[in-house]
């Protein structure tokens, strides 16, 4: 899920820079530091989106930079296992779809998209179903639940996210309008039906009347 979090870090303000000014310049080393980073208590750093406050600057011997306690605005994405997800299909492969959550990608494996066997069209770098004929493919919006999650603060790249779509729910914008249409027609028919079944039995009660009344 998404967060829009208030922060606090001390920030460095390097010599070359001490002219500028001081919010813009803060921003720009926050922005640098921390966009596309992992903390575990805070989530992944999706962007820095203002400077709300900054103390007194503070000298440090041999340093020329100036240091700040800042309190600044992040947005950040915090990830939890059976989460459900939204995100867009960036890359398929034949072993898979990788899928973009904002800043970082995860795996949809071939073996999570569905029940069926799934061939895989190159040409159209599409992930098929065999018997529905659904598909995925680059640019597609997908709604997925998270199965595996190791988050790397070192090296972010490394992370390794899972997903999958073998669940009501879930699947492609596409694949839950048409599942929303099919629920439609099936209520439809079931209410059609139980009209039918009651039909005859007010019709025979009727003619019961009719022949006391004789």
């Amino acid at each position: 899920m998404y967060h829009k979090l208030m922060l606090e870090d001390k920030v460095r303000v390097p010599p070359q820079r001490l002219g500028e000014k001081l919010e813009k310049v803060i921003l720009d080393v926050l922005q640098e530091q921390l966009e596309g980073s992992i903390d575990k208590e805070i989530g992944i750093f999706i962007c820095v989106t203002k400077v709300e406050d900054v103390g007194e600057g503070e000298l440090v011997p041999g340093d020329g930079g100036v240091y700040y306690d800042v309190k600044f605005e992040a947005l950040v994405l915090r990830l939890g296992l059976q989460e459900v997800i939204e995100g867009v299909v960036v890359e398929t492969t034949s072993f898979g779809a990788f899928v973009s959550l904002g800043p970082i990608d995860a795996m949809l494996h071939v073996s999570q998209i569905s029940d069926e066997y799934i061939n895989y069209d190159e040409k159209n770098a599409r992930l098929i179903c065999q018997e529905s004929k659904r598909f995925i493919g680059v640019g597609d919006v997908v709604r997925v639940r998270v199965v595996t999650l190791s988050l790397n603060e070192r090296e972010p790249r490394d992370s390794k996210i899972g997903l999958t779509m073998r669940q009501a729910g879930l699947g492609t914008a596409l694949w839950l309008e048409e599942e929303m249409e099919m629920e439609k027609e099936r209520k439809a028919d079931s209410s059609s039906g139980s009209a039918k079944e009651r039909a005859p039995e007010k019709a025979k009660g009727k003619r019961k009347d009719h022949a006391s009344s004789e």
